[in-house]
């Protein structure tokens, strides 16, 4: 017995494969697009910043009021940088997402075909192999089972992840302003 009965059912079944691989490949540059634009977008962020901090700098009077502008500057620094990780994280975690569905449609499809496939077996093969038909099926069960297990603990530990890194960011961003607020306090104090 051949997989494919027809030269039609593998034009169709190739057909897919190329489906799939184009959109695994747009999927992919779609990504590799958004970080070069955030990349560009940020780089010259980076630089506007610089010359406005290097020029607001210069203006100081003296090292006292110099030292203050230094660390006022501090936390806007700090909180485009969390920025930037954050939009880097959401768009590795927007990639992940489609490659999990595009790799859950095939799986879903394998095991349509699988079970099309046994069926016909079932059908044609002889008597007294019911039970290795059986044992094939309960095996794919058991797959699709450890499958899902453990596309459900891949998601929580996603999920789990995410709020860390959440947490984490916060944390980075309520340090930096503590310290600051604690810096520029300081250089006052000194000045007065």
């Amino acid at each position: 017995m051949t997989f494919f009965a027809t030269p039609e059912q593998f034009a169709a079944a190739n057909k897919a494969t190329v489906d799939s691989l184009l959109t695994l490949a747009n999927t992919a540059f779609a990504s590799a697009e958004r970080i070069a634009a955030l990349n560009l977008h940020t780089a010259r962020s980076v630089l506007e910043d610089g010359v406005a901090n290097a020029k607001t700098l210069l203006g100081a009077k003296d090292a006292q009021e110099a030292l203050a502008i230094q660390a006022s500057l501090a936390q806007p620094s700090v909180e485009k940088a969390v920025a930037y990780s954050r939009s880097v994280y959401e768009i590795s975690a927007q990639t992940q997402e489609e490659l999990s569905k595009l790799v859950e449609t095939q799986f879903a499809e394998f095991n349509k075909n699988v079970a099309g496939l046994l069926d016909k077996v079932s059908k044609t093969a002889p008597a007294g192999s019911d039970v290795a038909v059986a044992a094939v099926k309960s095996a794919i069960a058991a797959a699709n089972s450890a499958y899902d297990s453990l596309n459900k603990a891949a998601k929580q530990v996603a999920e789990i992840a995410e709020a860390n890194v959440a947490a984490a960011t916060n944390a980075t961003v309520k340090a930096v302003g503590a310290t600051t607020s604690a810096a520029a306090s300081s250089s006052k104090k000194k000045a007065a």
